[in-house]
């Protein structure tokens, strides 16, 4: 057991500093190309953040593990919107500027919509799974968001940011260097989660909402806090909901292309409270004149989580 705990941080790490080579490879390639800051931070590095959950759900789909899948993507969710934004907003109240974040907050709403729906069946009546004709409807979701991001940044002036050039070797070393990183990470954690579950006998869906849920969510933790201590509440709020976006659309449709992944019914009571802190936080951003999370609906936000987390895992003991 404790070898197992010890691979699992090995995993984590190794997840961590993978996304983080991979983002950095892929920056100085794209800047290398004259490829615009503005469409790096968009693709690259949002990619780079929701990288170890694509990883681990892509080794969980294709082991046949669908409780961990939807345990990791309902449950990063979850940890994003109530303990992400919980802690950056008690750091600093959260004030949302930009016009696109208010758009983003909704279209996040809709995604977790459609996935309660697709993965209930409410359009058919098979039985209970994301299918592959399910993913390419997410994927569809997806692109349509990318493109209305894109339509978005047309508007946006970008700021010029010096480059200094790096040699292909060291690029194309921090490319490979961190999808290896990515691949040994993520099969290193969904292995030995799976280990630890069996022997303490907890269900695979609490380890994917939790252990793995929050591991996962490491990078959007570290960027969300570092932009709150720099009262920078856009990107604070703005990588949590891309994040959340991102793994609903786009990791659950690949996932689901890797192979059909089957659900349980059990989820729907997760899907709802994502759906339901989703809506407090229109209500929190959106009432009165200064659209901001304040400090007491920010700690409303993380003391739900830590209250349900911990009554979901004394349930299971």
């Amino acid at each position: 057991m404790l070898i197992a705990s010890l691979l699992i941080l090995i995993g984590f790490a190794s997840l961590i500093f993978g996304a983080n080579w991979l983002v950095d490879g892929a920056s100085f390639l794209a800047k290398k190309n004259k490829v615009s800051d503005l469409v790096i931070g968009l693709t690259i590095v949002a990619f780079g953040t929701s990288a170890p959950e694509l990883v681990i759900n892509s080794v969980a789909s294709f082991d046949g593990l669908p409780d961990i899948v939807f345990g990791n993507i309902i449950g990063s969710n979850n940890f994003n919107l109530f303990v992400i934004l919980g802690i950056a907003g008690l750091i600093y109240p959260i004030t949302v500027q930009s016009s696109t974040a208010w758009k983003e907050i909704p279209i996040s709403l809709l995604s977790a919509v459609l996935v309660l729906l697709l993965a209930n069946n409410f359009f058919s009546q098979q039985h209970l799974e994301i299918s592959r004709t399910d993913g390419i409807l997410l994927l569809i979701g997806f692109i349509l968001f990318i493109y209305y991001v894109f339509t978005q940044l047309k508007h946006e002036k970008g700021e010029e940011v010096s480059y200094n050039a790096q040699p292909n070797y060291k690029i194309w070393g921090l490319i490979i260097l961190g999808m290896a990183g990515l691949i040994i990470g993520g099969k290193l954690v969904v292995d030995n989660s799976i280990a630890i579950a069996t022997n303490l006998g907890i269900s695979q869906k609490i380890i994917g909402l939790t252990i793995i849920a929050a591991g996962t969510s490491l990078p959007e933790l570290v960027t969300s806090i570092v932009a709150a201590l720099k009262k920078k509440s856009d990107i604070a709020i703005g990588n949590v909901i891309g994040s959340n976006i991102f793994n609903l659309l786009l990791i659950l449709s690949i996932s689901s292309f890797v192979d059909p992944i089957q659900y349980n019914p059990d989820f729907n009571q997760e899907l709802f409270i994502l759906i339901g802190g989703t809506i407090f936080l229109i209500i929190a951003m959106f009432t009165g004149k200064r659209k901001k999370l304040d400090r007491w609906e920010a700690l409303i936000l993380l003391s739900f989580y830590l209250i349900y987390t911990t009554y979901l895992v004394a349930k299971e003991i």
